[in-house]
């Protein structure tokens, strides 16, 4: 398997349907999970797009600084939204990977892509951040245990869940990523 370059269109193949559900789930009914769903679309399409092959794509290497630049947008609006709630932090630490590996890439972008070298970065760092991804990985596994949903529809009689308001559905989706976040990192 040395050479191939499988795994990362399986990664940017993760990534990028769980962008593309991610932002299908802005069209929910639930104002939280719409909040939430913009910002993991962003993480599900950036990573998809810092996975792709270099052999395939080389990005110029200004790409990783406009890449640092909105991932560090991103994390500034998760740090203030942090403030409300438990789960931004989650977004906060996604969104500080992502500035880290884009950061990292731009140093040395030759061989910054994912799985064609290392790119410069602390090894510290990337080990934090990937004990933190691989501890959310099992706690979000853990958790993906289905419970009965019941909501009430309009008329007061019992209705159906919709796709895009399903928790269990928005847990897979936040699972995938870490999971890709992981692996990303690991692949460094």
């Amino acid at each position: 398997m040395h050479g191939s370059t499988s795994p990362e269109w399986l990664l940017v193949a993760l990534c990028a349907v769980t962008g593309a559900y991610c932002l299908l789930r802005t069209r929910s009914a639930v104002a939280e999970q719409r909040r939430a769903a913009g910002a993991e679309a962003l993480m599900g399409f950036g990573m998809a797009a810092m996975a792709v092959p270099a052999t395939v794509v080389a990005p110029p290497d200004w790409a990783w600084g406009v890449c640092a630049l909105v991932f560090g947008a991103a994390a500034i609006r998760e740090g203030w939204a942090a403030r409300a709630g438990g789960h931004h932090l989650h977004h906060l630490v996604g969104t500080g990977a992502m500035v880290y590996m884009a950061a990292a890439m731009s140093v040395s972008p030759a061989s910054g892509h994912h799985g064609h070298g290392s790119a410069a970065g602390p090894p510290g760092v990337t080990g934090v951040l990937a004990l933190y991804f691989a501890g959310y990985v099992l706690w979000s596994g853990a958790r993906l245990v289905p419970a009965p949903t019941v909501v009430v529809g309009s008329g007061g009689g019992r209705g159906s869940v919709l796709w895009r308001d399903r928790v269990e559905l928005a847990r897979a989706c936040r699972l995938s990523m870490a999971m890709g976040m992981l692996a990303m990192l690991l692949m460094r």
